[in-house]
């Protein structure tokens, strides 16, 4: 049993369960939803179905993210046990949250000396940053230390990689991704934005595809281009979904039929409230390890 904590914020969209099971504890983001503010506590205040139907219905929703002193309190509950913590959090190409977390460390710092928390930047979003912190949960496992693994998630963060697509220009055109004259036009001709998580952890448009059959086609051509191995990928692959999960299990059956090496089955989890707020929904991520972004 590792004697430190590894843990992570409720935007690495996994499971309560897969969280629980894996022995990640996680602090949760807010959102806010017709003028009511809810813990982005994977799907448990408001259930993932009810979220989006609210969202189509024209729900209007904003989102914060944690505070320094959220942060403070949520990292000395470990540290009052003597524990040292490994944070990861959320991209800073997304979200200042990372910051917030680094003055809390800081701030702890004259109360608890003798421990320490430790917090790095993910450059990772949605379950592409579930994937890495459930990697860096076996490294765990297998013995590695909080120092090691540090290192190891810094030096190994880039190699996780994020593709996404969308069928639903709305919530693009609203987050200024998609100017509304583009997005006018993108929706009559039926296109499908290809999106990717570059070196900085941005969230940056790649292509435009026209139709949801050849999007899922080239999303998945992606994986055969920056896969570890090509299509003799071995690793694990994670892919989220908001609300449109007959387009995740469209991907996931492709990849499955062109990569037969995968660890186990692909895993499909929801998009979660922070994440799902700025996508809407119809937005489909498909995650893996791969070559070292670049651009």
């Amino acid at each position: 049993m590792a004697d430190y904590i590894l843990s992570a914020c409720s935007t690495a969209d996994l499971t309560k369960e897969h969280f629980e099971s894996r022995g990640i504890p996680y602090i949760c983001f807010h959102f806010e939803i017709d003028g009511e503010t809810y813990p982005d506590d994977l799907g448990v205040s408001i259930p993932f179905p009810e979220f989006y139907q609210r969202m189509k219905d024209g729900a209007m929703t904003r989102t914060s993210q944690v505070g320094v002193g959220e942060y403070e309190e949520y990292f000395e509950s470990f540290l009052k046990e003597g524990k040292d913590v490994l944070h990861l959090t959320l991209s800073s190409g997304i979200s200042g949250t990372v910051n917030s977390a680094r003055i809390a460390a800081s701030s702890l710092k004259e109360k608890y000396p003798d421990n320490h928390v430790y917090v790095v930047d993910s450059l990772a979003a949605s379950s592409g940053y579930g994937l890495l912190i459930d990697k860096l949960a076996d490294l765990r496992d297998a013995g590695m230390g909080v120092i090691e693994l540090r290192d190891w998630a810094e030096a190994h963060k880039l190699e996780l990689h994020h593709w996404f697509f969308t069928s639903d220009l709305t919530y693009l055109i609203r987050g200024g991704r998609v100017s509304k004259v583009a997005g006018f036009f993108g929706q009559i001709l039926n296109i499908c934005p290809l999106l990717n998580v570059d070196f900085e952890g941005r969230l940056i448009p790649r292509d435009k595809i026209r139709t949801k059959k050849k999007v899922i086609k080239e999303i998945v051509s992606r994986m055969e281009t920056f896969a570890e191995g090509g299509t003799s990928y071995s690793g694990k692959c994670y892919i989220s979904n908001s609300d449109c999960y007959e387009d995740a299990r469209a991907v996931a059956d492709l990849v499955e039929e062109r990569f037969p090496n995968l660890n186990g089955k692909v895993e499909i989890y929801s998009i979660g409230t922070t994440i799902g707020s700025h996508t809407g929904p119809g937005t489909v991520a498909l995650f893996f390890w791969g070559k070292k972004r670049e651009d």
